[in-house]
């Protein structure tokens, strides 16, 4: 465990960067600190791997004061993850990647087979090992970052804004990322975002930070969505923080509709037994039950799909893994208000409506009530 004991950062023109600032940071968790500019969570973080000293108050790892501990040691025991990556230019992808195994005195072979190894965990093609960072993309070029900081295989992982230079697509696949190396690692994870959508959506516990370096909050994201602790942490969580958090209730409980469903080469008996006064619309899939589209409300009454009428089904969601806010989102983009739910494979598993989603949110909530009241 990292523990931050009245922590301040003052430096000699008198800008308190941190002030007073505690917390416990748990053992194989993600702990994000988010905040607006100038509130010290780069600071903070720098301060854990003594990047940056602390004017007062003891940072402690495992219960050993890091003060205490040989700087060079200490900061090869922790990886660090920088925007842009801060890759070294003039070396390949896999010698990037073993910079410090070979600083800690690995063979080159063995520290090149590390690489490797990474490489792969990190969804990178093997063919980019001699590549050269100007050849690969941003996405790429961060999570060859990511393998170099795991690749002595730290306890702790420091990520200082690691994904705000990529595109929104990208940023999306990092995170997906991230998550999937953590659930297999159980890393010590500190992250500095100022997203906090990003924080939300990463964080096992979140810290939100003022201007000033104080701590504000520092709570699980449901906690933190559905009880900000006072103004300034409701205004920044921002006006739609009841959305974010339908994403922490599942969609395995929606009720599906099936009767909609036609498969692309269903018969005119077929398609005018499907469908209904409620559903105006039917779901095309192709022979594999992956969605085409939906038809238009006149090809129900004359019996037929026409594949070039078909309407957008817009985006799926996975029934059961995606929440109830990737649902309501599916639901209100698509043009018919209906949205799609589909397997892991991409089948489809039924539809549902945003009326049928709506009554799923306000279960959940009742449910999630009822719980508080029985722990409390």
């Amino acid at each position: 465990m990292i523990r931050i004991d009245s922590v301040t950062k003052r430096y000699p023109d008198g800008t308190v960067a941190v002030d007073r600032l505690s917390l416990e940071i748990p053992d194989r968790s993600i702990t994000v600190l988010v905040g607006p500019s100038g509130c010290g969570k780069t600071t903070t973080l720098r301060m854990i791997n003594r990047m940056i000293e602390p004017s007062e108050g003891t940072i402690t790892l495992d219960g050993v004061d890091i003060s205490r501990q040989p700087v060079n040691s200490l900061r090869r025991s922790m990886g660090y993850v920088i925007q842009n990556a801060g890759l070294f230019q003039h070396r390949t992808v896999v010698d990037n990647i073993a910079t410090v195994p070979r600083l800690l005195g690995w063979s080159k072979d063995k520290a090149r087979e590390r690489a490797r190894e990474l490489m792969e965990r990190v969804g990178l093609d093997p063919s980019f090992a001699k590549r050269y960072p100007y050849q690969l993309s941003g996405g790429q070029q961060q999570r060859v970052g990511v393998a170099r900081a795991l690749a002595a295989d730290p306890p702790v992982l420091l990520m200082d804004e690691p994904f705000s230079a990529v595109d929104p697509i990208v940023r999306k696949g990092l995170q997906e990322e991230l998550l999937r190396i953590q659930e297999e690692l159980g890393k010590t994870i500190v992250f500095v975002t100022h997203d906090i959508d990003e924080a939300i959506r990463l964080g096992t516990m979140v810290a939100v930070m003022r201007t000033g370096g104080r701590l504000a909050q520092f709570a699980p994201p449901a906690e933190l969505l559905s009880s900000p602790a006072d103004s300034f942490v409701e205004d920044f969580l921002g006006t739609d923080r009841g959305i974010r958090r339908l994403s922490f209730f599942t969609s395995e409980a929606l009720e599906l509709k099936k009767t909609p469903i036609v498969a692309v080469d269903s018969s005119a008996e077929q398609i005018a037994s499907r469908g209904g006064p409620d559903v105006p619309y039917l779901l095309v899939t192709d022979l594999e039950g992956r969605p085409l589209g939906w038809s238009e409300p006149g090809d129900l009454a004359a019996g037929r799909i026409e594949a070039g009428r078909l309407l957008s089904y817009g985006r799926p969601f996975v029934h059961g893994k995606d929440s109830l806010r990737a649902a309501l989102d599916c639901a209100v983009l698509s043009p018919t208000g209906w949205a799609v739910a589909v397997d892991g494979d991409g089948r489809v598993v039924g539809v549902v409506s945003q009326q049928t989603i709506g009554e799923a949110i306000r279960n959940a909530h009742a449910a999630q009530e009822r719980d508080e009241k029985v722990a409390g």
